[in-house]
């Protein structure tokens, strides 16, 4: 029973949360009952009181005519007669009087009484029950009503008004009742309790209805446009609201239906420019692979017999080499990124350990740390971390992150920190340098965007390396972000499902911001992984389609160095 009503709880809950025709009926629901319900307490307590005060000027009235009455008859009675034979003659005068019987149903029931304070000792008819506080206030010479439950002589009982008087008669404290019954008027408040009950549930229940009609006819467009702007979401361009009359809810449809058609033509249209975007830089890509070889053949000549030449013409052999490695490897990285645009980049699968992946990346970017004179730290597990996936890729994305994080440390350590779990492997690159911006966060990882352009480099770059290690760990189901706070250092994290595509609910590492702190001059640690091992991953490094082997890219880049976490 406890869950059943847990569950309606929450139903209901989950109901009144996520409808707003629920809550309106609802609210609607309250509102009226609680206006009825305090209508209907004060149309019950006016009437209510009406009955009682009506009854009170009745038996006001009464009571006086009854104490004439009965001071006439006792004033008839011979005084030589028991007192007791007196009251009876009284009352039955009284009652003859009246011309009903109290048992039948009379208006009222008359009760003679001779009382002494707490002392009753004669009473008409007998053992009635007067109750005390009353006979107090009529002693004192009161006229007094009060309300109280008496019996019947079948043993009912009901409840009554009581009004006493007292008298002017030759028999000393000689007081004067009438028993007036409520029950008539207690069946009246009970009729009309029920009919305001009845009227009152009525009422709600037609308002209920009214709301829901009126609710109805304002959540139903509402309903359709919320479906259509999620069937537009998903890429139903041509779904339209449908337009019924002239009235608000029309021009609402009219103005969705605007909205939609022109979102409908700006998304087609930038559509249309992305897929020449990507075409052209497919085209392009490919058409200057052959006269980029021709020239590339023919500076390499040029630079075999560079001893020849004249110091400028030796000079200029050295940067035309360097320019035309600095083109290839914008060529390779174009030719990548239109691989991903087109979705034909596929993943070479295989089980790897994320430690010889670091290793290997930071292999490729020792020369560059040396040169700038920047110290890196390895954190993690001795134990291996293995997952599946493409080491060229992983090693590509690795490599690029530390190269970043090395050129943009200003000269400060940078820290590589490694973990795994039963779900993912994670690999943090954290530097103290020029730092990030609040919101470039995800800027770094657009084409060819650049914090500082005006920014020296060290090692080069084309401005697409961020976003191709992002399309490389999205590939792999992983994810890639960065975090980080300006003139005190940004942090790069990487996590990848221990299968491509697996479920991540939680990551071995927590993406922080780093600190400011202070270096210590420390030789760099690398992963602990057995020389064979090593030797046996970097054979199994496959080369890059179409590019240079990945152990060559960083040696590759040159003279254009990245903003803050850019692609070198």
């Amino acid at each position: 029973m406890r869950q059943r009503l847990a569950q309606w709880r929450e139903s209901a809950a989950e109901s009144w949360r996520t409808s707003l025709q629920v809550r309106v009926i609802g609210s609607m629901f309250v509102a009226t009952s609680v206006v009825m319900l305090i209508l209907g307490l004060a149309m019950i307590s006016i009437v209510t009181q009406r009955l009682v005060d009506s009854k009170i000027n009745t038996a006001n009235s009464e009571i006086e005519r009854a104490r004439i009455a009965v001071e006439q008859q006792i004033a008839a009675t011979s005084p030589n007669n028991a007192a007791q034979v007196r009251l009876n003659s009284a009352r039955a005068a009284l009652t003859n009087r009246t011309g009903v019987e109290a048992d039948a149903g009379a208006p009222y029931e008359p009760v003679l009484m001779v009382a002494h304070e707490d002392t009753v000792e004669v009473t008409s008819p007998q053992g009635f029950d007067i109750p005390t506080s009353l006979r107090k206030f009529v002693s004192e010479g009161q006229v007094s009503t009060q309300f109280h439950e008496v019996g019947r002589s079948d043993g009912s009982r009901y409840n009554a008004l009581i009004i006493g008087s007292p008298t002017s008669s030759d028999i000393p404290g000689l007081q004067v009742y009438l028993v007036l019954s409520m029950e008539n008027d207690e069946e009246t408040m009970a009729l009309i309790r029920g009919l305001i009950s009845t009227a009152a549930g009525i009422v709600v229940v037609l308002l209920i209805g009214i709301a829901w009609l009126l609710a109805q006819q304002v959540i139903t467009p509402v309903h359709s446009a919320s479906r259509i702007a999620e069937r537009l979401a998903a890429g139903h361009l041509r779904e339209r609201m449908s337009v019924e009359g002239e009235d608000e809810m029309a021009r609402l449809a009219m103005s969705f239906n605007t909205m939609a058609e022109s979102l409908s033509k700006q998304i087609q249209q930038l559509q249309e420019y992305g897929d020449l975007q990507r075409q052209f830089t497919s085209d392009v890509s490919h058409e200057l692979r052959t006269p980029l070889t021709t020239v590339r053949m023919a500076a390499d000549m040029i630079a075999m017999h560079a001893d020849e030449f004249d110091p400028g013409t030796r000079r200029a052999t050295e940067l035309m080499t360097a320019e035309l490695d600095r083109f290839e490897d914008l060529l390779a990285d174009l030719l990548e990124i239109s691989r991903h645009d087109a979705g034909v980049a596929d993943l070479s699968e295989s089980r790897l350990d994320i430690r010889l992946c670091v290793k290997e990346a930071w292999r490729q970017v020792e020369h560059l740390a040396e040169e700038i004179g920047v110290q890196v730290n390895f954190e993690g597990p001795d134990e291996p971390l293995h997952l599946t996936a493409d080491s060229r890729r992983v090693e590509r994305v690795l490599r690029n992150l530390l190269a970043n994080a090395i050129d943009h440390s200003e000269g400060n350590p940078v820290t590589v920190t490694w973990a795994g779990n039963e779900e993912a492997v994670a690999v943090t690159v954290t530097d103290h340098g020029v730092g990030l911006r609040e919101g470039q966060e995800e800027l770094v990882f657009n084409r060819f965007w650049r914090a500082d352009p005006s920014r020296k480099r060290h090692s080069g770059g084309t401005g697409l390396g961020l976003a191709i290690a992002q399309e490389d760990i999205i590939l792999h189901g992983g994810i890639l972000d960065a975090t980080g706070t300006e003139g005190v250092g940004s942090q790069f994290r990487v996590v990848l499902p221990r299968i491509p595509n697996g479920k991540i609910e939680h990551s071995p590492l927590e993406l922080e911001a780093p600190e400011p702190e202070e270096s210590e001059e420390l030789e760099p640690e690398l992963p602990a992984v057995p020389d064979a091992e090593a030797s046996a991953a970097s054979e199994a490094l496959p080369a890059e389609e179409g590019s240079e082997q990945p152990s060559a890219e960083p040696a590759a880049e040159s003279s254009k160095e990245p903003g803050p976490g850019e692609a070198s």
